[in-house]
């Protein structure tokens, strides 16, 4: 499995524009909402809030993995940000997160979901690979660095 089995160039959001937590949140599940799939956005984002009051999904080194289950996916969606200043996500280690990977999996299938947030936060822990996500120029470079087409 590839961290880009699940992504798709219009689920990857070159330069986020929100400035706080929950407006990430809101504007990332903005993006598949935007790309035609019906759901509830309100709902998606009540199930991504009750999961940061259990603990940040800021696991640390400029790194947010938010991440909840719909009833009505059918298939994992995996949805990309970054944010060059940085945003204050309540963060483990303190610091600002600058790349972001919100993965919405459908209720049933918890497996799959499982070996998706371990593919990413494997790939994460490349220090070389964070700091070329976090420099990169334009969209394109994103998605070529993720391997998306």
């Amino acid at each position: 499995m590839n961290i880009s089995d699940n992504l798709v160039k219009d689920l990857v959001i070159h330069e986020l524009a929100s400035s706080g937590k929950a407006e990430v949140l809101k504007e990332m599940v903005s993006a598949l909402k935007a790309t035609g799939f019906e759901f509830d956005v309100e709902k998606a984002l009540g199930v991504l809030n009750d999961r940061e009051k259990l603990g940040t999904t800021g696991i640390g080194d400029g790194i947010a993995i938010p991440h909840g289950k719909l009833e009505c996916l059918e298939e994992i969606v995996v949805i990309v940000g970054r944010s060059r200043d940085g945003v204050d996500f309540e963060s483990l280690d303190m610091k600002p997160c600058k790349i972001f990977f919100m993965v919405l999996a459908p209720e049933q299938g918890a497996g799959a979901h499982l070996k998706v947030l371990a593919q990413i936060s494997r790939q994460l822990k490349d220090e070389a690979f964070r700091q070329a996500f976090i420099d990169t120029n334009d969209k394109q470079e994103l998605l070529n660095l993720l391997g998306v087409s």
